[in-house]
């Protein structure tokens, strides 16, 4: 029995085996290459969102004053905050907190990435900082501006899809707007300076 042992090990280290993989080690992973996302000029150097984005960005923008709104009214006891109060939080809301968005690739398409939107891909390459907070905060102070603090409270105070509703969807929305992928109206772009 030794001899074929011995001449079993034999074979296995010359073919290339190894004592590792007798000795039950994990095989070696399959490498995977992900690509980073592939910006246009314009996708890298325009203070505004790319329109094939603004869907997903409006869509960031309504979690993140849902979640600032429910925060402080979670302080103040579940009740409704005051104007000022609500005021505040909006501001804070849209001067703050976009690092953590970023745009990935996923089957040719670029994509928004970061809290409050669907996970699109378990191994991505997000692309985080550079334009995009800036571009976020530009777009949510423009839909405070143009929608008003007291009707986004009041949507708000409806539930998250109703601010949702408000903020994107509908005639003047990014994610509407009539036929299913049309452009955003040309007057959007007019909100975010």
């Amino acid at each position: 029995m030794r001899p074929v042992l011995a001449t079993w090990l034999a074979l296995s280290l010359l073919a290339g085996t190894g004592a590792q993989d007798v000795c039950g080690a994990p095989p070696a992973a399959p490498a995977h290459s992900v690509p980073a996302p592939q910006l246009s000029p314009k996708e890298r150097l325009s203070p505004h969102m790319p329109e094939g984005l603004r869907c997903d960005a409006c869509h960031a923008i309504a979690f993140r004053i849902e979640e600032q709104l429910r925060k402080a009214e979670g302080k103040a006891g579940r009740k409704a905050l005051s104007e000022a109060d609500y005021v505040e939080v909006l501001e804070r809301s849209c001067s703050q907190g976009w690092e953590s968005y970023g745009v990935q690739e996923l089957d040719g398409a670029k994509r928004l990435a970061g809290p409050g939107l669907p996970r699109q891909e378990p191994v991505s390459v997000t692309v985080l900082g550079g334009p995009w907070p800036g571009r976020l905060a530009k777009m949510c102070h423009g839909y405070v501006g143009e929608r008003g603090e007291a009707q986004i409270y009041g949507a708000h105070r409806r539930g998250a899809a109703a601010l949702r509703d408000l903020l994107c969807h509908g005639e003047k929305g990014p994610c509407g707007g009539g036929k299913a992928g049309a452009p955003a109206p040309a007057k959007a772009l007019q909100n975010e300076l």
